[in-house]
């Protein structure tokens, strides 16, 4: 039949190497023994709720897996490493399953470019707690020398998103533990960052209340605004007023010079902040 009777598609190895165990040629998709994945160590998340892996790991057991999990593989590992979905990884191993399915990544991809997948996707399913989130806005930065706007528009992010998260760093150790167990409400934790020393911040939270819920936010901006009153003195700036067609009244002020540019970066972290009141059930008055 001469040369064109042969299968010119390439094939695997007929004593296949770990890599290639459980995949079928020129597929991007395959099932890999269990125990040949492994979770990534710089992975952006680093706390799973056991009750929502033990969900999941339910829903496996009833459906199966409805979704691949990411990897890529890793010569010095002899494993797969997971891209995304270790959610779905763990969850897979408490259902005792011995496969999982995975979807391979071929082409090579740097540090930069792993961490920016695994952070998009966390981002979009809202997985990444609020101190996990800052860090992994901190860490693409350095990576790359970027500025937060710089970042804002590699991962498709609000700037003022990467400015508020990125206060978070701010304040010290404690506190940011407070913030990683729910004692302390992200955007309550943004009100203390903007005061200027960790005396203060600690001070505002003397009183040991839990701050979680919508009331935290108002009590932590009246104890900044306290703070700040008493330690910050009156400078004479800008100030504009804004008239909206329904009646609104919008106020613009500062205690410095500044233009416009600024004035609407400001305006967009005010956006910001009346999303986060709304997602946090703060009424008006």
């Amino acid at each position: 039949m001469g040369i064109r009777g042969v299968d010119q598609k390439p094939q695997l190895s007929p004593v296949p190497n770990s890599k290639d165990v459980g995949r079928r040629a020129l597929r991007n998709f395959g099932t890999v023994a269990i125990d040949s994945v492994i979770p990534d160590p710089d992975q952006p998340r680093t706390k799973f709720s056991d009750d929502e892996i033990q969900r999941l790991a339910n829903s496996i057991q009833d459906k199966g897996q409805l979704h691949p999990i990411h990897v890529r593989w890793s010569e010095a590992h002899d494993k797969w490493i997971i891209i995304s979905g270790e959610r779905r990884y763990r969850a897979t191993k408490a259902a005792g399953l011995p496969s999982i399915n995975c979807q391979f990544q071929e082409q090579e991809l740097s540090k930069t470019e792993i961490l920016e997948q695994q952070l998009i996707e966390n981002l979009l399913r809202e997985d990444l707690k609020a101190i996990e989130e800052a860090k992994a806005f901190e860490q693409l930065m350095k990576l790359n020398g970027w500025t937060g706007k710089e970042l804002g528009v590699a991962i498709r992010v609000n700037p003022s998103r990467i400015t508020r998260s990125l206060s978070l760093l701010k304040l010290p150790v404690d506190i940011q533990d407070r913030v990683e167990s729910g004692d302390l409400s992200p955007t309550a934790a943004y009100e203390l960052s903007k005061l200027p020393n960790d005396e203060q911040r600690r001070a505002a939270l003397a009183s040991g209340e839990s701050l979680t819920g919508s009331t935290s936010v108002k009590k932590m901006q009246g104890k900044v605004r306290e703070r700040k009153g008493k330690s910050a003195p009156k400078r004479r700036g800008l100030k504009q007023t804004f008239l909206t067609e329904d009646g609104w009244k919008i106020t613009v002020s500062a205690n410095k010079k500044g233009n416009y540019h600024e004035m609407e970066q400001a305006l967009e972290q005010a956006l910001d902040e009346v999303r986060l009141r709304i997602q946090n059930n703060v009424h008006l008055g």
